[in-house]
């Protein structure tokens, strides 16, 4: 009875564990992953308990089911354009009427596997000419993080960053940090960031100038071609004549 005890107390503080794993989960996927992930945990600390050789073996399977399966990740569509340290920089600073909101990742981070889909649905929502999504992986592009100081540890949890950029400069940024340089926790769903980066505003705000952008561009506002005059013909010049 005390060992089926034991077992009990064991299950339940993995739930606890998933519980609050899942306060920060975004998509249904990443909810049902992170059940599969700590029930795996939960077999290997019983598989031990029982026999340590099956332990071992199923550590083992596990291990090589996490190196060999990875992830599926986003392959919808989306308009984002993706930098690179060398063009991040020029098309922040290239349109100063161009807002950007940015997203820096790493492919090896779960968070920003899950987030992927709703940022590209936030893209096709709300991408406009003068409202721009961008993505930058920090995790290949070491001197971005470093530049726009957003920390790739796993420890400060600050992946996936959403960065708004207003004339090439940061309006705001979520997660926001704190003074030890970890996020402030914050969940990334498609409602927090409508509300927080308020999309449906800037929104109507870039529509507006891209519409007087192109109306001073377009063929009426310049002046009218003056038409040519025909050139009068020869023979009817003689018959005049010869009438008078």
């Amino acid at each position: 009875m005390c060992v089926f005890q034991r077992e009990v107390e064991i299950l339940m503080f993995l739930s606890a564990i998933v519980m609050m794993k899942n306060r920060r989960a975004i998509t249904v996927e990443q909810h049902v992953g992170n059940i599969f992930l700590f029930s795996k945990v939960a077999n290997v600390i019983l598989f031990f308990r029982l026999d340590i050789r099956m332990g071992l073996l199923y550590l083992t399977l596990c291990i090589v089911f996490l190196m060999t399966c990875k992830p599926p990740l986003y392959m919808g569509p989306e308009y984002i354009k993706y930098f690179s340290d060398k063009t991040i920089d020029d098309e922040l600073n290239k349109d100063s009427r161009v807002t950007w909101i940015v997203e820096f990742f790493a492919n090896w981070s779960p968070e920003c596997q899950s987030f992927a889909s709703v940022y590209a649905d936030l893209s096709l929502k709300y991408n406009c000419s003068g409202l721009k999504f961008g993505k930058v992986d920090i995790g290949r592009y070491g001197e971005v993080s470093k530049r726009y100081k957003v920390s790739t540890s796993p420890l400060s949890k600050q992946l996936p960053s959403l960065v708004l950029f207003q004339g090439g400069k940061e309006v705001m940024r979520r997660p926001q940090v704190d003074k030890k340089g970890r996020a402030v926790s914050w969940s990334f769903t498609e409602e927090n960031i409508i509300r927080e980066f308020n999309l449906n505003e800037l929104y109507q705000k870039s529509k507006k100038l891209s519409r007087n952008k192109a109306e001073k561009l377009s063929p009426s506002q310049f002046p009218p071609v003056p038409e040519e005059e025909e050139p009068e013909q020869p023979g009817a010049d003689a018959e005049s004549k010869k009438d008078k």
